[in-house]
């Protein structure tokens, strides 16, 4: 990859450490709003390590996650308090983790705030995690959809595989129970390690 070539990407939910790791590298990136909600993908979803195992962190979505809209479209349901159930699962696995008190506040103020569209609330979480990690990095979004892209990473990042990006670990929440789990949503990172090294 050349310093000039633009990585095209998904746009997370409280991104991934594969997803994050290639976002920060990247010196031109984009993140695409204008494809096909992807099911099965970390869009509206993120894992955390949980005291019996991982645990999936789910944004709930109108029309459910079978529906044909384009990312930037598409509404997250209000039906549900999923920012409740968010925030509580992080202070019940995270609370005494070494750095959740010291960035505690700014995630209830993140879980505090309403979106209507997926793609303002992961915008914001993307927003959030670099401010906290102490990172100065553009986020910009495609005008159009990227057919031909020289790096195109949208579909590099699911859960159910790895990128083969090399993780190192790190002391978790419960890997005494279940070891070091990869790959979790990088409040992981931010809670059990604090500013990016």
């Amino acid at each position: 990859m050349t310093t000039d070539s633009v990585v095209i990407m998904d746009c997370e939910y409280f991104p991934c450490w594969d997803w994050f790791q290639t976002f920060v590298n990247a010196s031109n990136s984009r993140m695409e709003q204008h494809e096909y909600f992807v099911r099965k993908s970390y869009r509206n979803r993120c894992y955390v390590a949980g005291p019996n195992g991982v645990i999936c962190l789910s944004v709930p979505l109108e029309g459910g996650r079978n529906q044909r809209t384009i990312m930037k479209d598409i509404k997250i349901c209000t039906d549900e308090d999923w920012q409740a159930v968010h925030w509580k699962t992080l202070e019940s696995c995270y609370g005494r983790s070494v750095y959740f008190e010291y960035y505690s506040d700014a995630l209830r103020a993140y879980y505090e705030k309403t979106y209507t569209y997926l793609l303002d609330a992961n915008i914001a979480s993307l927003e959030l995690l670099l401010k906290l990690l102490l990172l100065q990095k553009p986020i910009q979004l495609t005008d159009a959809f990227e057919k031909d892209v020289f790096v195109d990473k949208r579909a590099a990042f699911l859960p159910t595989e790895r990128s083969g990006i090399v993780q190192p670990t790190y002391m978790q929440p419960f890997s005494d129970r279940h070891g070091f789990e990869p790959n979790l949503s990088m409040l992981d990172y931010l809670f059990c390690c604090g500013r990016w090294s």
